[in-house]
């Protein structure tokens, strides 16, 4: 793979971007950056963290830091150019500042570096991509934009369930949840549930302008989603969904990396693990549901609609990929819904999955770089 020069060997090189920090080297998570540089060593592709305040595309070097074990320090030093650049800036307001755009608008112009993963997903552009394509729009709940207390009447005509989910969340921050329950005396109210930390919190409303009122005193200055909230299939009384990698191969095709499932916390609404939740086993959790026959079936279903969803997600956006992370739901009939998509999935905790999410970031990188795009 790599080049002889001078009798030293020069090998293909990968940049792992991210941001600089005040208080510590750099932002994002170092165990990751660390996991990643040494799967490169292994497979021969000189990894590397590099601050957009460092990033330039001018020369054959630029300033970028290594780990060094012996002293168990990061060390900034001058490193070969990056041939492919992954985007691992931690948070959207980050990535949404001047400078750190301009790097971004840089590598998707150049011709000497590929970038992959430009930009955290919006939920309601992605909600809208996937609705206006044939292929995707059978996973796709019911869903709106949030701009009036109508947009809520309008979903609660069909559905006794909503979720409200901030367009720019993360881990399950800020969603809340409405449904419609009858009263003693046949009183139809609503009851507004939202999470703050692992504690749960009701409020009942007569009507949509007050669930609005409510919505809009805890929604901060985030722009929200509504939509149609699904019959999970259960565990112990417990709703659960699937969390799926999703990643170009070494052959730059899309492919599941792995499946884990997130039950929901005792009182939780969503199944996030910061907020309560736990993992387990998908096969496990859908034979209880389904039987064992009827659970590999869904299960293979799942791994076709998340492949299906990555294409159009990536065809829609114009931009280049390489994995993403997807919340799937199976409701009680065995039916499979598109929840959310993230362009910077959290690690895994399962350790085969992580491990082939660690190869497959490398191996990727490595047919970028041997099939390089044409200007």
């Amino acid at each position: 793979m790599g080049v002889i020069l001078h009798d030293k060997e020069i090998k293909p090189t990968l940049g792992i971007l991210t941001v600089k920090d005040s208080n510590r080297v750099f932002r994002g998570n170092l165990h990751n950056f660390l996991d990643l540089i040494q799967t490169g060593e292994r497979l021969g592709v000189d990894v590397y963290v590099v601050t957009t305040k460092d990033f330039n595309l001018t020369g054959p070097e630029i300033y970028g830091y290594r780990y060094h074990n012996q002293t168990k320090k990061w060390s900034r030093e001058l490193v070969p150019a990056p041939q492919v650049v992954y985007n691992r800036i931690p948070y959207r307001k980050m990535e949404m500042k001047p400078d750190v755009q301009q790097t971004i608008q840089a590598c998707n112009r150049s011709s000497s570096v590929q970038l992959f993963n430009s930009s955290f997903f919006n939920k309601w552009t992605l909600f809208s991509w996937l609705n206006n394509a044939k292929e995707s729009k059978t996973y796709m709940p019911d869903t709106l934009q949030l701009s009036e207390a109508k947009d809520l009447s309008q979903l609660l005509r069909k559905h006794a369930v909503l979720y409200l989910k901030p367009v720019k969340g993360k881990a399950g921050r800020g969603i809340m949840r409405i449904e419609r329950v009858t009263t003693k005396n046949e009183q139809n109210q609503y009851r507004l549930s939202r999470q703050e930390d692992k504690k749960m919190i009701y409020s009942y409303h007569e009507s949509t302008d007050d669930l609005w009122q409510e919505w809009n005193k805890h929604r901060g200055t985030h722009d929200y989603i509504v939509q149609q909230g699904i019959a999970l299939t259960r565990y112990k009384q417990r709703a659960y969904d699937l969390r799926a990698l999703i990643q170009k191969t070494g052959k730059g095709v899309w492919s599941v990396s792995g499946i884990g499932a997130r039950v929901a916390g005792k009182a939780s609404i969503t199944t996030h693990v910061p907020r309560g939740g736990s993992i387990d086993e998908p096969l496990k959790l859908l034979t209880s549901a389904f039987g064992a026959k009827e659970a590999k079936n869904i299960l293979l279903r799942v791994r076709k609609a998340a492949v299906t969803l990555a294409k159009q997600i990536e065809k829609s956006s114009g931009n280049q990929l390489g994995e993403m992370s997807m919340d799937i739901g199976v409701d009680t009939t065995g039916h499979i819904w598109f929840f959310e998509a993230n362009s910077k999935p959290m690690k895994f905790d399962e350790p085969n999955i992580r491990q082939k999410s660690l190869e497959r970031i490398i191996r990727y990188s490595l047919y970028l770089m041997n099939n390089r795009r044409r200007r």
